[in-house]
């Protein structure tokens, strides 16, 4: 895929705020970081949208990807991401959501487009401002919380001290995971990523 069909839009979804950096519910951010670093851009508030964005290249010439961290909470990611995608001009085809996952165990990295959005608030309020659930998850496996534990409480806590030991690995992958969307599309990720 060439830059002729337009810009990426890579969603980061988390809570603004050093309170809720390390927890599980802001591996988009996590996420989001990292590819920014990889594409040698910073990130800085927009002045269209509620959220804080970095924009680069895929290699030379490559696709460009606009990364962003919506400033509002989880559940009013949509509006910023909406602002974004018109103001950028970017479909929800090509519109990336990277977010925490329940249903998937820690360490599983899955990519699917469409579909529901598993009572993720970040997905709802997505779904909801764009209009259509027909954008691209990259889910982060975080696994059911242990006991009884409230799920609510369980994303919003940190990652386990076990957890952490292979956390800094899978957000590298899951960046690689976001990248081979942009430039192999949907299918052949899964294809290359759902091994394990």
């Amino acid at each position: 895929m060439t830059d002729e069909a337009g810009p990426w839009l890579v969603v980061g979804l988390g809570n603004p705020g050093r309170e809720y950096a390390g927890n599980r519910h802001n591996v988009g951010f996590m996420v989001a970081e990292l590819l920014a670093g990889r594409l040698g851009g910073r990130f800085g508030r927009h002045k269209r949208a509620v959220a804080e964005v970095a924009e680069g290249r895929l290699g030379f010439g490559g696709p460009k990807l606009v990364l962003m961290k919506p400033l509002t909470y989880m559940n009013l990611s949509g509006g910023p991401v909406v602002a974004l995608a018109q103001f950028h001009k970017i479909p929800p085809a090509q519109v990336i959501a990277v977010h925490d996952e329940l249903d998937i165990p820690y360490g599983q990295l899955r990519v699917k487009c469409g579909g529901g959005e598993g009572g993720h608030n970040g997905l709802r309020s997505m779904s909801k401002s764009l209009g259509t659930k027909e954008y691209v998850r990259v889910r982060f496996g975080i696994g059911r919380p242990p006991g009884r534990q409230d799920p609510a409480d369980y994303v919003l806590s940190d990652f386990s001290a076990v957890e952490r030991k292979e956390l800094e690995f899978l957000v590298d992958r899951a960046a690689d995971v976001v990248e081979s969307v942009v430039t192999r599309g949907v299918e052949p990720t899964q294809n290359l990523y759902h091994g394990g």
